[in-house]
């Protein structure tokens, strides 16, 4: 027995008469919540994921991602240290939009400079005062930190492209 939920109207409204007949329409079934066929609007699928886009030439995708969340302290610790190459640091928030497709290619970068750079993120919403020391304006921000102390940083703040990310680590650092 199928199930049909009908609605009775006191009242004809003039919008709902028919168009081949002149009497108004009184009844209505409500069959897409109540239908009894087998096929869902929204079915789960069970084919595998395909990548959006192609991965770098001669790298490959890692399970585990490169650029890790770091705290305060532990960026601090990073900045004090000594090391032969350059950080970077995203400062983002998980409700972000721009920050979500930077970090995809940040991730991406990370896999092509695994060894010549060291790639970090802040989330802003858990490190708001660290945030606020460094000026942190605007979302996303990057902080290019060259490993020569004597050389300023660079700060970018909203999405920027992947090569213009490359173009900073191969001649500014």
């Amino acid at each position: 027995m199928a199930l049909l939920q009908t609605h009775t109207l006191s009242q004809p409204i003039p919008s709902l008469l028919s168009p081949i007949f002149s009497s108004p329409k009184t009844h209505f079934q409500n069959s897409f919540f109540f239908s009894t066929s087998k096929i869902r609007p929204f079915s789960l699928s069970t084919q595998p994921r395909k990548l959006l886009c192609k991965p770098p030439l001669g790298k490959y995708i890692r399970e585990d991602y490169l650029v890790k969340k770091k705290s305060a302290q532990e960026i601090e610790e990073l900045l004090r240290g000594e090391r032969s190459v350059p950080i970077i640091i995203d400062f983002y928030a998980t409700w972000c939009g721009p920050c979500i497709l930077m970090a995809q290619e940040l991730e991406m970068l990370a896999v092509e400079y695994e060894k010549n750079a060291i790639i970090v993120k802040v989330d802003t919403d858990d490190e708001y005062e660290f945030a606020h020391n460094m000026q942190v304006r605007g979302l996303p921000t990057l902080f290019f930190i060259s490993p020569d102390q004597n050389k300023q940083a660079i700060r970018t703040e909203g999405l920027i492209p992947i090569q213009m990310m490359r173009d900073i680590l191969d001649n500014e650092m």
